[in-house]
């Protein structure tokens, strides 16, 4: 046996022992040590480097890692085994996607924006700040000689009568505090109430007057990123709002990989424990503590996430997703208990799940419509939402359909060699002067850049392919200080030199990167092709675009379309409306009224399954190009193309 220490370069380390010829990225995940591999260990995203500092490790040579970098001892995790007692560091940025844990500044106007814009419009359609998770206050009749009901029935025929039900249910963790509570308040109470119609369960009892908060969780768990923003569910207050790296990514960045991994011996264990203990429980440990309360005061618990997401989450098998004819174990559940899935949050604390559509259409999407307000409009609209899958939903009041496309994790990040999330350090905009080739950067936080993130990975394509420093293919075809070449004659741009940098590394982006990007904006792009033309619509017939995920601080609609990412219609029908499917689990977990439409517009929306759609394959190869193949289709880009001549 061979000892494999991993040291972190914020400190720390983690010791196991490994069996000689194995494979060091599958020897860290035994030892849960958080390292990035968005392509599963099949070395073509090098994400995983790591250096070693002493022993020995037989690697393969890479791509990734020049002969400078491989001479002071970087390695990539999935293409080393362990030879001999070995220690490797773990970087900072192999393991990003766990680390970073961000909250937001809710005194920032820019941060409350979506929720107060979701709220006027959820108020606007009718629908009731009411939620399924609420407090009822009562005053009880006190017991005498001649008044000797039981407590527990004099309580439930109060709530019962108070909410205009025939009973309700009184779990045993109420009925073991209830006597106390009823005196301790003088026969003044208040409950929380989960009240779903016939049969109101109560979740809690305590004395009227307790501070006691009462609080729910909306979560939107994306395939790379989770983000979080806590409730008062009495005032509707937001309390804290932030974001962490989905601990999944270290099995894959798609869902495919992740299925595949839960069904190997263990695996269900592992992925469930990779988003409950290594990113929920933190993200939400991080936001109580940001608050001021406690985790015993969530009482909700609203999660919108992909279909696979749920089932993964859930620990039920999702094998059956990837397979012909694609069947889910569920798409709508009833409330389920947090205490189930190993959350310790409030005594009968519910789990919302917003309900799926199809097989990759998930909840997430469901949210998004809902927050979108397309249901709601009597004009044609879409919505696109920029993620590791790419979800389209077209329609109106009438009708809605809806598809996915698989564009990979770069818009979050992943498969760009100095891709990150949309944190601190992020580069999120960027603008590249023609003559010279210096880039200008915005940076989320303001200082140095660490990386590039899903907004300012548009922008530098964009820029790079505005100042002819690319060409359509991605490829450079300009020298300057900032192009560089490797050994294999392949070209990158230097964004960050290394003392321009927060890490002290270069920051590039290069063919490879590029490549990624472009199968993922064709990926957006043909989809979006593909539901109109089924519909027999044109992208002139849509009135509205809504552009939705968390891919920065916001997106530039007119790089986007340059590039060929999004349809070439005048930019005034488009906005970009952040992470709509959070918003729309903050609406299901405020507005019970909400959370009806939610269901109502998951069972009135068809799923359209692309790779059954003739042509539409034909119509991914044809947008791998900067714009596309076929330019007539973005005559702006054209008359740009002409006035720069």
């Amino acid at each position: 046996m061979a000892r494999v220490l991993f040291q972190f370069e914020d400190g720390g380390d983690v010791s196991i022992f490994a069996v000689p010829g194995e494979n060091l990225l599958e020897v860290a995940r035994k030892a849960n040590v958080a390292i990035d591999a968005p392509c599963s260990g099949n070395g073509s995203c090098g994400k995983c480097q790591v250096r070693l500092v002493s022993g020995m490790l037989k690697s393969e040579k890479t791509r990734h890692i020049t002969q400078e970098q491989y001479d002071h001892g970087w390695r990539l995790a999935c293409a080393s085994t362990v030879e001999s007692d070995v220690c490797v560091l773990v970087p900072d940025i192999a393991a990003a996607y766990k680390s970073r844990l961000k909250t937001a500044d809710l005194s920032s106007p820019e941060e409350l924006r979506v929720f107060e814009q979701l709220q006027k419009s959820l108020d606007e359609a009718g629908l009731s700040r009411t939620g399924f998770i609420r407090t009822v206050s009562l005053t009880l009749t006190e017991p005498t000689l001649d008044d000797t009901m039981p407590d527990n029935e004099r309580f439930s025929r109060a709530l019962a009568a108070s909410l205009g039900a025939e009973r309700v249910a009184v779990p045993f963790h109420v009925l073991v505090k209830l006597p106390d509570v009823m005196r301790e308040g003088g026969f003044a109470v208040k409950c929380v109430v989960l009240d779903r119609g016939e049969a109101p369960e109560v979740l809690d009892v305590f004395p009227e007057g307790s501070a006691q908060a009462v609080c729910g969780l909306a979560v939107d768990i994306g395939t790379t990123t989770v983000s979080a923003v806590l409730v008062n569910l009495e005032t509707g207050a937001l309390l804290s709002k932030g974001s962490a790296g989905n601990g999944q990514i270290r099995f894959g960045a798609d869902v495919i990989n992740r299925i595949i991994e839960q069904q190997k011996p263990g695996g269900v264990d592992k992925l469930r424990s990779a988003i409950i203990e290594e990113t929920l429980i933190p993200l939400i440990d991080t936001l109580c503590e940001d608050a001021g309360v406690s985790k015993r005061s969530i009482y909700g618990l609203a999660v919108a996430s992909n279909t696979t997401m749920n089932h993964l989450l859930l620990g039920v098998s999702a094998n059956y997703l990837r397979t012909e004819p694609y069947i889910p174990a569920f798409f709508e559940l009833e409330p389920l208990d947090t205490a189930d899935m190993g959350l310790s949050l409030a005594p009968g604390a519910k789990l919302l799940v917003a309900p799926n559509i199809g097989s990759y259409v998930g909840g997430d999407i469901t949210a998004g419509t809902l927050s979108s307000m397309i249901w709601n409009t009597p004009e044609l609209s879409m919505l696109i939402d920029l993620g590791t899958n790419g979800e389209i939903v077209l329609g109106n009041a009438d009708f809605l359909m809806a598809c996915a496309c698989s564009a990979g994790p770069a818009f979050e990040g992943g498969d760009i060699s100095c891709g990150m999330r949309a944190t601190a350090g992020a580069i999120d905009a960027v603008t590249i002067d023609p003559e010279t080739m210096e880039p200008a950067l915005s940076v989320i936080g303001g200082g140095k850049p660490i990386g590039l993130c899903g907004s300012g990975l548009i922008d530098i394509v964009a820029e790079l392919f505005r100042a002819g420093i690319i060409n359509g293919k991605g490829k450079f075809v300009r020298e300057g200080r900032r192009v560089r070449w490797d050994d294999v004659g392949m070209g990158s741009y230097v964004i960050a030199f290394p003392d321009e940098s927060a890490t002290g590394r270069l920051v590039a982006i290069n063919e490879i990167d590029i490549d990624n990007f472009i199968r993922a904006k064709a990926a957006i792009f043909s989809a979006t092709m593909t539901l109109l033309e089924s519909l027999g619509f044109a992208p002139d017939d849509v009135q509205h675009i809504s552009v939705a995920g968390g891919i920065g601080s916001g997106i530039n609609i007119k790089n986007a379309v340059y590039i060929g990412m999004l349809p070439d219609i005048p930019l005034e029908k488009y906005r970009y409306i952040g992470n709509s499917s959070l918003a729309g689990a903050f609406a299901m977990l405020t507005s019970a009224d909400a959370a009806r439409k939610l269901h109502e517009v998951a069972r009135s929306t068809t799923y359209l399954e692309l790779s059954t759609q003739p042509g539409y394959m034909d119509a991914f190869v044809a947008a791998c190009f900067l714009p596309h193949t076929d330019a007539s289709l973005f005559p702006s880009f054209l008359r740009q193309r002409d006035a720069d001549g």
